[in-house]
This record gives structure tokens, sequence and C-alpha cells, in this order.
């Protein structure tokens, strides 16, 4: 068997042990129309997680629209920006208010219309259900949920008056929304058998800003009793609200019936349809623990993972919605949500420029998916929080990386579920970045030209046009003790030994190719000026497999 069919073989049987699904292959395309496909998982052991779609390992490389672009006229609007950029899968909204305009009748033709056209475009989609909840706010549900107050009644502020959040001890409020919610999956399970519709995110960036928690008296009769059994058990933590949390008791509270709010939801979902169900974040800061009237309490901010994996058994996972613009903050987020009990995905990033390079980030903690925000000609723009417009440059920003994992999407998804990744982005002082696999030392440097040495004097050069640029970025597959897959752009890469290992090591092949049918195929072996200075990926979507070894 060539060598690189035995080290498939080996990634195809650790991922069987490691996740009880082995390496399959995609239904043929040329399979019957609307034929079932197993539904949509994610499985995780030993601290690693995949996405399984079609019954095997899925990389999300997606784009969410704009908000109001939920409507079938917006659509044609959506599928040539995907295009474009060469993203697999749609985020995109399905509101309550469009849902079931008026109470007890629902009108799914819009959702048809979606995966009628996803079908078309050859593109997965992840339904946002914008519910009791979008951005914190009721601004998504139907009119007659909006202005009953009565019946679905707003959080009370300490001065007793209606906050603009919908209570999460609101019953009616829950069981409205958890209905429509159902008939949604049901829609789902009846009509997309294909399972077009790969997750499902139940409310977006839920919890209540400038306002803590509710205050009115069924919560406040709740607040005074000790925390519930199974928040004690996943914290350690005992006595009342206040006595277990201290200043942020307000806050853990709501949390947890938020969270618990939101369970209920996805459960009834997930019982008529198990697809993987994930909550978003809006963020506080990444290593502080924030105001509780600054913050939007209640939602699954990194700080309060414990409180909603207690109380929300049937959410997969919680993801970070990043729009941060220093760099430090934005891998201290990463870092936070990659959690053993956690998958990482970011469900939505800037779409400007400067965020293209945290693709690598997260693919290189096991990421399953990522998606930059607002990918649409709508016209819509949420500048300054992304990008002025979507120009050449900005979309280039992300149509590499995606371009480049691409036709490997699924290798790479699988490779990741079963072996160590690593990934960087380059930081905004351009320091260099690195890191240790196994016994070899990796080194990612920024701004250098392909040919050449930074320290050389004798041979003058101007700086490179990126050099000063947020642009680049690098992830590494460790396929085995001594080879490496690695993808990235507008970096060097370099390998030598790592502190303590043996001496005498060298860099033996660098392979320009791809996979098919999960092996390995070469296109071309790179050396000389293209190896002599380490590893340069600048402008091109190439993929490259690394075999180190050692001379005696």
């Amino acid at each position: 068997m060539p060598a690189n069919g035995r080290w498939m073989t080996a990634i195809a049987a650790a991922l069987l042990a490691t996740t009880g699904v082995a390496a399959q292959t995609v239904p043929a395309p040329g399979a019957a129309p609307g034929a079932a496909t197993p539904i949509p998982k994610l499985v995780s052991k030993n601290g690693r997680h995949a996405l399984l779609v079609d019954g095997a390992p899925f990389l999300m490389l997606g784009a969410q629209a704009h908000n109001s672009s939920n409507y079938a006229a917006s659509l044609p609007k959506i599928w040539p920006m995907l295009d474009r950029i060469h993203a697999n899968t749609l985020e995109i909204p399905i509101a309550w208010q469009q849902v079931e305009a008026q109470e007890g009748r629902f009108d799914f033709s819009y959702l048809q219309t979606l995966l009628d056209q996803a079908r078309t475009h050859d593109k997965r989609v992840v339904l946002l259900w914008f519910g009791t909840w979008k951005n914190t706010s009721p601004s998504y549900a139907p009119d007659w949920v909006k202005l009953d107050n009565r019946r679905f009644p707003r959080a009370k502020t300490k001065t007793g008056e209606d906050h603009y959040v919908h209570s999460p001890h609101g019953r009616a409020t829950l069981e409205a929304d958890k209905r429509a919610f159902v008939k949604v999956i049901e829609y789902l399970r009846d009509h997309d058998p294909q399972n077009t519709v790969i997750m499902v995110q139940p409310q977006n960036e839920v919890g209540s800003y400038r306002n803590p928690r509710d205050y009115g008296a069924e919560a406040n009769r709740l607040f005074a009793q000790d925390i519930p059994a199974a928040l004690a058990r996943k914290t350690g933590k005992r006595g009342t609200w206040t006595q277990a949390f201290g200043d942020q008791a307000d806050r853990a509270f709501n949390t947890w019936y938020t969270a618990s709010f939101v369970n209920a939801i996805a459960a009834a979902g997930k019982a008529v349809k198990p697809l993987p169900m994930y909550v978003n974040a809006s963020l506080a800061g990444p290593s502080n623990v924030p105001d509780p009237m600054g913050v939007a309490s209640g939602g699954p901010q990194q700080d309060v993972l414990d409180i909603w994996k207690a109380a929300a058994p049937a959410i997969d996972f919680a993801a970070p919605d990043i729009y941060d613009r220093s760099s430090t903050n934005v891998i201290q987020y990463l870092d936070k949500y990659a959690r053993p009990d956690n998958a990482l995905m970011v469900p939505e990033i800037g779409n400007s420029r400067d965020f293209g390079r945290y693709f690598y980030a997260t693919i290189g903690r096991g990421g399953i998916g990522f998606a930059p925000f607002g990918i649409d000609d709508t016209g819509a723009s949420n500048y300054p929080l992304g990008a002025k417009q979507l120009d050449d440059v900005t979309l280039d920003a992300f149509a590499l990386p995606y371009e480049m994992l691409g036709s490997i999407a699924r290798d790479w998804a699988r490779i990741a579920a079963s072996r160590p990744t690593w990934g960087t982005a380059k930081p905004d002082d351009g320091a260099a970045q690195k890191t240790v696999m196994g016994q070899w030392a990796i080194t990612v440097n920024w701004g250098l030209w392909q040919f050449g040495q930074a320290d050389w004097t004798w041979l003058k050069a101007d700086p490179t046009p990126w050099g000063k640029e947020p642009v680049g970025g690098v992830a590494v597959a460790q396929l085995s003790d001594n080879e490496f897959l690695v993808v990235g752009d507008h970096a060097r890469i370099s390998f030598g030994s790592a502190p303590g290992a043996p001496p005498n090591g060298m860099t033996l092949r660098v392979e320009e190719g791809t996979f098919q049918d999960g092996k390995w195929v070469m296109h071309r072996i790179w050396n000389g000026d293209q190896t002599d200075y380490g590893i340069n990926l600048v402008d091109r979507p190439q993929v490259l497999k690394v075999t180190m070894g050692r001379y005696r």
C-alpha cells in the first residue's frame, strides 16, 4: 500500500475509534431527488468534535445573510455572493412573525422556497429561529405577542417598570414560541428528507441589556430559593443565588432561566427531528467578569457556559459572535469556547477584511464551522462592526481560505476529528507564532517575500504590500508523527526539531496536492527556491503535505 494510503487508513480507523463513525463517502450527486440521508448530528469524544452531514464529517464554510434577507425576494441576492466566496452553507433567519403572523395560522412558503433554492444552488442551510429573542429584542415575534403584555409579560425592572425583553418566566410566551418552533421542525421533517438544513439556532443572542434579571413577583420568589440541584452539581456551588454567585447572582439567575427556556424549545424540536441545535452569544469582554448591567445578561457568554451546560442539555454547543477587532481578544474568545464539552463554531464574525484571518485559527482549534455576517447583495451594512462595502478585496479575504479548503473540507473535518490540529492568525503586532506538534516545532512569520530572509542586508527589497496589513493565517493538521497537512495565506511556515527532540531534523518533502476519495493525490513537489527559505503561502488556494525526517 502506498504511504499516503497507509496514513489515510490510519485516520479512518482513528475516526471510527474516536467518534464511532467511520470515514464515509458523500451520497453520489446522481442519487434520486428527495432521497433520505442520515440526519446530521454532532459527535464528540476525547475532547474532539465532528459535525456529521450525510453520515460523514463536514466542515461548514458558511456565510450569514443580513437579518432582513429572510424573504423569498431577497434570496436571488444571496446565492451569487455565497458562490463568490466559495461558501458551502448559508445561515439565514426564519422569523416567528413570518411563520405565525396570525395566531394558530402557519405559513411555510418562504421556508419551502429556501429549501428549493438551496438545493438548486448546492448549499446547505443553518436556520436561525428569531423568536422571543433576537439580539435580546422581541422584534421578530408576531404582533399579537408583542402587543399583549398581560399574556406575554415583559421582565420587570427593580423599580417595577416593564423592560423591553419578555420574561423568561412567562409560561405562555414559552408555550407559544415552542409551538411555532415545533411546527417549523415538523415541516423540515416532512419536506426535507435530504437534510438541506443541517443545524438550527433556536433564538438569537438571548438575554437582556441594562436589566440583569426579571424583578417581577415570580422571579423574586425563585431568586430567594436555593440554586437548582443540577447547577450545584455542575458548579460545586451551594445556597441561594446570592450565596452562590455573589455580585453575579442576578445574572447567574437570569442565565439559568433563560437557558431553561431555550432548552425547552430545543428539546421539543429535537423530539420531532433531532437536528443539532446551538446558541450564539453576544459577547462580554474575553478575560473579565462583566458588569451585569453592561452585558446581555442571560446569554451564553464564556464565563457562564457551565450554567448553560447544566440548564440546557438539549443544546449541543454555545458559540461566540465575534466583532471585536483586537486579535488578542479574538484568540481568547476562540480558546474559551473550544472546550472538550463544547464544539467550537463561529456562527457570526465581522465581514471586513481583517476578520478573514481568524478562519485558520478557528479550524486549527478543531472548529466545525465559520461564517462572516452580512454576505449578500441587498445593500445592507453593519459598519463599523463590519465592512463599509463588500468589494473584491474584502470578499477575497474569505474566498481564498474557503476555496483552499473547499475541495478538502470533508477530509479536513475527518482528520480534525481524530488528529491534532493547530491554527493561528497574524496578530495585530505581527509577532511570529510558534507551536510544537509531537517532536516538531512550527514557526509562522508574516510579511515576507517568497524568496530570501528578512535579515539579509546584501539584497535589498521593498516591503511586501501585505506586510502591515491585518491578513494572514495558517492551519496545520498532524497526519502522523512526521506528516502534516498545511493550509494558509500571506504567511511563511518553517518546521524544525522541537526542543529536546533528536537532532538533525529536516524537511524531506513538501507536496502540493489534494484529496480524492479520501486519499492524498500529489500534484507537484515544492523544492529549491520554494522551500529554501521556509514554506510560503501567499495568495493562491494551495494545500500542502509536509513530511519531516532525520538523518543519521
